[in-house]
């Protein structure tokens, strides 16, 4: 395309090229008037008499987007059959040129950076616009560094040309969806292409590389590399929000951009800024070899998963002679605790993985992915007994009842609601709509009447037969992450995001028994010894806490090897603790002498 420099078009003089796209220039244009300035986009093919009509309409609407991240188009024409946007001009330049390719952000900024964006782009899609190009070269930095989104012009070409390299497949192939590369453009295209963004931004690379044919290819058929290989400390809930608005198919994504913004903000501000892998991620301090004695086996890789594969979520089976893993991978594998042997392959999920829960009676798996649906199956056949789809968000807590019939769950949707179901054929039973934030834990009473549910600092104990809240507990500070009844039913063990482990009686008015201060990150998981002596709390710093139900003292603490998720469980003697790691190894812990006083 030819050099403009020094024409005038409309009521612009070009002063100097700005930039150059795949099929238009960008010019700093000056009002031969008012002598303000101005970015003069210009097509660069000529258009014929019914696509220019279809270029004016088609630039009529875009001018209508008045919104404060989005470059406005002042004006519009076509001169010598060449088509031109009068656009805004913002002089901070792109984010591109602020933060050069492999530069990585911090989850902060980009969580604000997204949010701007996801704005701008869901006031298009109201307009019945796509952008067809996000990318940073496109998102500009106004005077005031706020965000810009710019091209929408690519939008009216595109719609406006009948050429098939415009109007099928226009954009850039690095941010593309499957779809919009087969011709089929929608708003769930922008979306995708917003996820890879976020994507790029938290890793300093985006997830597929190679050729045009190359990365067309990977996009249609390949799931991105976990984020985790470049993040390692970044969350499942948190990767699962990135990797939902992933999904090759669009009916997977998240139902608008604006819904995966808040998902991504809201779960970014459940990790307190601390993007880590739940329930625990971080250091490994050095225990002294007398205060435990502890057996690993070690990792075993059977087929279904590999190395590279992720692990959200670990599960002992009520017996302790089975462990279920899932994750990134959208399969679970059921391996013996002793062994390491895969038993069994559970492949249904169309999302990765992040709850697992067995049934009481250990016949059943429930299972929740970030496709929103919670699977039933059977343990031995590895056949689904029924699916529940009725939560509008991820499941954040999944707890069964103790006869095995039941489960409750939760999710971050906007509701806020526990729903309790059949196991059987997935029929809701009721709803609890009594808390007015997320809930994070959920635990049945032993004899499954009551069930006790934590949210934001907020515990409520509730008739499961009614849905009639009888007593609460508002002594926590923040999140409620962890919620265990005593054998006996009469105490609950509480732990969340203030570090701090509750112990205190639902049916005595709250009454508080003792707390226990000895972690020094927020607390996963807290369970009562089958003889209601002892309690075992594991953190997010990778420690397994055990110590005196009565008392709060005698605590002795183990490391845990791995740098995944984990899960852990007593023994039935009440004198040994076992965890299973994320990365295939088992850990046993002898209490008994320790604690003994």
């Amino acid at each position: 395309m030819s050099d403009h420099s020094g024409q005038q078009i409309g009521h612009y003089r070009l002063t100097r090229l700005l930039g150059h796209g795949g099929f238009a220039d960008v010019y700093l244009g000056e009002h031969i008037h008012l002598g303000t300035c101005a970015a003069i986009k210009i097509l660069d093919t000529r258009l014929s008499l019914d696509e220019i009509q279809h270029f004016r309409q088609e630039a009529r609407i875009v001018a209508q987007l008045e919104h404060s991240h989005i470059v406005r188009i002042l004006d519009f024409g076509v001169e010598d059959d060449l088509p031109f946007l009068v656009m805004s001009y913002a002089p901070n330049g792109s984010l591109r040129q602020r933060y050069p390719k492999g530069t990585r952000l911090p989850l902060q900024q980009v969580v604000a950076f997204i949010k701007q964006i996801a704005s701008a782009l869901d006031f298009a899609h109201q307009a019945k616009l796509i952008h067809r190009d996000i990318k940073p070269e496109n998102i500009l930095l106004g005077r005031n560094n706020e965000l810009l989104l710019s091209d929408f012009g690519l939008a009216v070409m595109a719609q406006s040309s009948s050429r098939n390299e415009l109007r099928d497949v226009s954009g850039t192939i690095a941010y593309m969806a499957p779809e919009q590369a087969r011709g089929r453009p929608q708003p769930a295209s922008d979306q995708y292409a917003l996820g890879i963004v976020t994507y790029e931004w938290l890793c300093g690379k985006r997830p597929f590389q190679g050729t045009y044919e190359e990365v067309v290819v990977q996009h249609a058929f390949t799931r991105p590399p976990s984020i985790r290989e470049w993040l390692p400390e970044i969350s499942p809930a948190l990767e699962g929000v990135i990797m939902r608005a992933l999904e090759k198919d669009p009916r997977l994504r998240f139902a608008s951009v604006q819904e995966f913004a808040r998902n991504l903000e809201e779960t970014a501000l459940l990790e307190q800024g601390n993007a880590a892998l739940p329930p625990v991620t971080s250091y490994e301090s050095p225990i002294a070899s007398d205060a435990r004695s502890s057996n690993d086996t070690s990792p075993d890789h059977s087929p279904g998963r590999t190395t590279g594969d992720v692990v959200y979520t670990v599960a002992w089976s009520p017996d302790k002679r089975r462990i279920a893993y899932g994750g990134h991978d959208r399969i679970l594998q059921v391996r013996g605790a002793t062994t390491g042997e895969c038993i069994l392959l559970y492949k249904e999920h169309l999302g990765s993985i992040t709850t697992i829960v067995w049934s009481p009676d250990g016949r059943w798996i429930a299972s929740a992915g970030l496709d929103q649906s919670i699977h039933v199956w059977n343990t031995v056949t590895g056949q689904c007994q029924t699916t529940y789809d009725e939560h509008k968000g991820m499941v954040l807590a999944l707890a069964w009842s103790p006869d095995s019939r039941s489960l409750a769950s939760t999710s971050n949707g906007s509701d806020n609601a526990i729903h309790i179901w059949s196991a059987d054929n997935g029929e809701r039973q009721l709803l609890y709509s009594g808390h007015t934030n997320w809930v994070r834990s959920i635990a049945w009473s032993p004899n499954g009447k009551v069930i006790a549910s934590g949210a934001w600092h907020d515990i409520h104990i509730w008739d499961c037969q009614q849905g009639k809240k009888l007593s609460g507990y508002r002594n926590h500070s923040t999140w409620v992450r962890a919620l265990n009844w005593s054998p006996n039913g009469k105490a609950i063990a509480s732990g969340g995001e203030d570090n701090v482990v509750h112990l205190w009686e639902p049916l005595n008015k709250g009454h508080l028994l003792c707390q226990y201060r000895g972690h020094a990150t927020w607390v996963s998981t807290v369970l009562w010894s089958p003889d209601g002596n002892w309690i075992a709390s594991a953190s997010k710093d990778l420690k397994v806490h055990i110590w005196d139900a009565a008392t709060a003292t005698h605590a002795s603490i183990f490391p845990v090897r791995t740098t995944s998720t984990y899960a852990i469980t007593w023994l039935s003697d009440s004198k040994h603790v076992v965890s299973a790691n994320g990365n295939g190894s088992v850990q046993v812990w002898n209490v008994k002498n320790d604690l003994t006083p």
